[in-house]
């Protein structure tokens, strides 16, 4: 690098020779005149001061200082002397008028040439570069005129008329690509040829740009797309343009192009923001049609920033039958602190016979930052409503068939170098089907984490066994109120159906050193509950009925237990050939057995009752129906056991031969088995079984299973008789009462580190930068029109999900046991016909009802900048198609060609 300066040098050896010329003459008149005082004309003078060293330690090159203003020197007096006369001198360096403000960096790949009575320098090669301030210049031709501090630049083509180097001029992160350049570097100001510039995902061509100032520019029979070709696929064609960088653009009569080919629509001007970030402005609808309610101007709205840490979205729509729904969703988020949103949502609609019905929707979410306050969070997520709002919001099958809603808003403090924490918490759930609501409020939970009272301050030598004595304390207080929306009187309800409950326990433990390859752990613990009512069920013979009672007041019940554990693992492994695949099967058991004594508290608490006509009767406890619920009745004195597995082998790579060549696969992650056996028990000693299992097969396929087995007969009406069932099936571990399988897996062809598009039917945080209603119409979109998220990197996927549950319940008539049974099935796929061109179906059937819960199909063209999506769901209560194409960048996401319809039945 080489630095480039002007017109100095010879302004400060003039300068220096005229000082040392007055000097001399003054020097001269004091000699002639007798002045014994020649000091005091020297004393007050400035000395000229050294020139600095320039900032390449060359002191041959000159200063970079522009007007240099010798310093003054003031000189002290002291005494009485008087005859000293201060004079002051300025001395004003001219500066030429074509000097720079900063050195120029140049480079040339081939060769310079220096015209110096020209006063002009041409820079050859490739990668020539000139760098000035904020402004760099690349290109394989350079000229640069000093006398006019203009700059040009042009492409060079080879023999053939290849090119070898277009120009590139960069200022700041502003960036043009041209044929041909020019450019005054002292004030920025130039003008391109054949220029090619991006303003965000905007690519703009002008046949001429014109730069006025570092910010705006104007370009000449200009275009600008969001296509990245040399010869882009679509574009937006205008004779005259101005570009405010990073801000807006604006055109005069504009019409759109494809493929080089005009399109004859215009628009009289054209506003363009190019503004990244957060900005206030309109947010465009789309036009729906539904069934029910008519032609749709769907989504239109305006974004408002309030402040820094505020901002608001209102959204509206109007139906062409008389409905409207609006939207409001300000949002706040103050870094390092917290951030969340609000959501209100109102709808009324009028269908095509003129009824109508209104609903609302209540939202809040929000979430503290951890750093703001250690050891104290604050976390709220709102959703709330009327039952039918759900149902009745249009074009989104997804949220139609959601009937719950759930609320929670928590305060947490845990107390830094204390053993105390608290949390403070109000839950709402809410059925929409039954309309059955349920709000906890408050909900308190204070803990004391496990304290050690017989250990020392300062622990010295080993710890005695008693020192590992720990104790601690888990209460919760809860309310709760549930009601049902239909019968009015949110407050009255809300207050009449209110009950609370308490519960505290004071669990004892004790860790002891493991003994060989087993653990022991004994354990006392205490439980005691407070209630505020007792429940009595009493046969009534007159009316040959069961009927109830409820007595309020203060009442409570505990509980004790005493226990002892004992736990293990236990490994073994099988060895095969080395020759073959298979290399080793391992296999770990982990059984427990505790033994605990529960004796029996709460006998005063369960009675006996008739529940039918023919005598047959059932025992029941007075705190039935409570929040925390009665404790379980007669003594205890038994063990507790259960049994873990898990099967592993190694599996040899017949590809690789190296050290990773030998892999472990899961073949069984668990299968459990839990029991326990009362000894005290004067019937019905042995617990039901509850059985579990969990696999990953090959990675690929997740089986999760999981029962409960009575291992007791049972009479004609389903009771439990004490009778074991292995006295009529020996190898049988009884009657499956309960359970539920659950299998999941996928395939896919091609590259498996690219990403599955988008699920539209998972839930997503809330809190995720969007407001909540906004994020429910990101995912119906996605739902309704799964062919613009689709990935064409993946050639073949399938996925499906499959889940049955099942459980027995007494009759409401108390004549019997029922057994409850649901399935349903859930599948996903998408198939590339060309690399262009994919296919894809979803839906979800629910085996139980016979019923097909929604079904969707979809084909979608992959067109470079362009896409095109067809997406039909044919059958189902929600039907619906939709025809898009629209550009792929999020700048022109409104700009689209949409037809939509919906149908439903009602």
């Amino acid at each position: 690098m080489n630095q480039l300066y002007k017109g100095k040098a010879k302004y400060i050896s003039v300068l220096t020779l005229a000082l040392l010329i007055a000097s001399l003459t003054m020097y001269g008149k004091a000699i002639r005149s007798g002045d014994h005082h020649f000091h005091s004309f020297l004393t007050p003078d400035t000395v000229p001061k050294k020139p600095a060293m320039p900032l390449n330690n060359n002191p041959e090159e000159p200063l970079l200082q522009k007007n240099v203003t010798p310093k003054k020197y003031v000189p002290r007096t002291t005494g009485t002397d008087t005859s000293i006369i201060s004079k002051n001198d300025t001395l004003d360096f001219r500066i030429s008028k074509d000097t720079l403000d900063a050195p120029v960096y140049y480079h040339a790949d081939d060769s310079m040439v220096l015209d110096i009575p020209g006063k002009r320098i041409i820079l050859y090669g490739k990668e020539t570069r000139v760098k000035y301030l904020n402004n760099e210049l690349i290109s394989p031709h350079i000229d640069f005129d000093q006398r006019t501090s203009l700059v040009s630049a042009h492409l060079i083509r080879d023999s053939t008329g290849e090119v070898i180097a277009f120009p590139t001029f960069t200022q700041d992160d502003f960036k043009t690509i041209s044929d041909s350049i020019r450019f005054n570097m002292k004030n920025g100001k130039g003008i391109t040829k054949g220029t090619y510039t991006q303003q965000g995902e905007l690519f703009v061509y002008g046949q001429k740009i014109k730069k006025v100032d570092p910010d705006v520019f104007y370009a000449l029979k200009g275009r600008f797309t969001t296509c990245n070709l040399d010869t882009p696929h679509f574009a937006f064609v205008s004779k005259k343009i101005k570009f405010v960088n990073k801000k807006i653009a604006y055109t005069g009569p504009v019409h759109p192009e494809v493929e080089n080919v005009p399109i004859p629509v215009y628009l009289p001007f054209g506003i363009y923001p190019l503004r990244q970030g957060r900005h206030s402005g309109i947010l465009a609808p789309t036009f729906t049609a539904n069934e029910q309610l008519g032609l749709a101007l769907e989504g239109l709205g305006y974004y408002r920033i309030l402040s820094p840490v505020w901002d608001a979205v209102l959204r509206g729509t109007i139906y062409s039958y008389g409905g409207w729904t609006a939207a409001i969703s300000p949002r706040y988020y103050k870094r390092y602190r917290y951030q969340g949103s609000f959501g209100l949502d109102i709808q009324h609609f009028r269908d095509v016979d003129k009824s109508g019905s209104r609903s609302f929707n209540i939202r809040w979410s929000h979430t503290s930052d951890s750093k703001a306050r250690p050891g104290v969070s604050f976390n709220a997520n709102v959703n709330a409503g009327s039952s039918k709002f759900n149902s009745s919001v249009p074009n989104s099958p997804q949220r139609n068939f959601q009937n719950q809603m759930n609320s929670s808003i928590t305060y947490a403090k845990v107390w830094k170098d204390k053993p105390f924490n608290l949390s403070i918490s109000a839950n709402h759930n809410q059925n929409t089907e039954s309309k059955l609501i349920n709000i906890n409020l408050p909900d308190i939970a204070f803990n004391v984490n496990t304290l050690y009272p017989f250990r020392k301050k300062e622990m010295m030598g080993e710890t005695k066994w008693y020192e590992n004595i720990g104790i601690a304390l888990n209460t919760n207080i809860k309310s709760l109120s549930s009601f049902y929306d239909t019968s009015g009187a949110f407050f009255k309800q809300l207050v009449d159906k209110f009950q609370w409950g308490a519960s505290h326990s004071v669990p004892i433990t004790l860790s002891l050193p493991q003994v060989g390859p087993i653990q022991f752990a004994p354990s006392v613990s205490y439980q005691e509950h407070w209630y505020q009512q007792k429940f009595r069920r009493s046969w009534n013979p007159t009316d040959k009925k069961v009927d109830t009672a409820i007595n309020k007041g203060f009442f409570t019940a505990r509980e004790m237990q005493f226990g002892l554990s004992a736990a293990t693992r236990i490994f073994g492994m099988f060895t095969f050939g080395k020759k073959g695949r298979l290399q080793a099967l391992r296999h770990e058991i982990r059984p427990s057995v505790s033994a605990s004594y529960k004796p029996d508290m709460n006998k005063q608490f369960w009675y006996t009752s008739q529940v039918d006509t023919i005598g047959n009767k059932a025992r029941f406890n007075i705190y039935e129906g409570s929040i925390f619920g009665g404790f379980s009745e007669g003594r205890f004195g038994g063990l507790n056991f259960g049994i873990d597995n898990n099967i592993q082998i190694k599996v040899r790579n017949r590809k690789d031969t190296g050290a990773a060549a030998i892999r472990k696969v899961t073949l069984l992650d668990g299968l459990s088995i839990n029991g326990s056996y009362n000894f005290l028990a004067d019937s019905f000693q042995l617990s039901n079984f509850t059985v579990a299992a969990r696999t990953n097969l090959f990675d690929k396929i997740n089986i999760t299973a999981s029962g409960s087995l009575d291992p007791y007969l049972t009479d004609d009406r389903g009771e439990r008789i004490n009778k074991l069932v292995w006295s009529k099936r020996p190898i049988s571990l009884g009657k499956l009462t309960s359970g539920s399988i659950s299998v999941q897996s996928q395939f896919r062809g091609g590259d498996k580190t690219e990403k599955q598009p988008v699920n539209p039917t998972q839930q997503v945080n809330p809190v995720s930068g969007m407001p909540l209603d906004e994020y429910q119409q990101e995912a119906a979109y996605m739902s309704n029109n799964p062919g613009e998220f689709a990935n064409f990197n993946i050639p073949w996927s399938i996925s499906f999900s499959y889940s049955l549950n099942f459980y027995r319940q007494r009759k409401a008539d108390y004549s019997g046991f029922e057994t409850n049974l649901s399935q349903n099935v859930n599948w996903n796929g998408s198939l590339n016909l060309t690399p262009k061109w994919q296919i894809g179906m979803n839906g979800y059937y629910n085996i139980t009802e016979k019923q097909l819960g929604s079904l969707s199909m979809y084909i979608t063209r992959e067109m470079h900048c362009w896409q095109m999506a067809i997406n039909i769901s044919p059958v189902g209560r929600y039907r619906f198609f939709n025809i898009s194409i629209s550009p792929k960048s999020g700048i022109l996401r409104d700009l689209k060609i949409n037809r939509t319809r919906y149908f439903y039945d009602l």
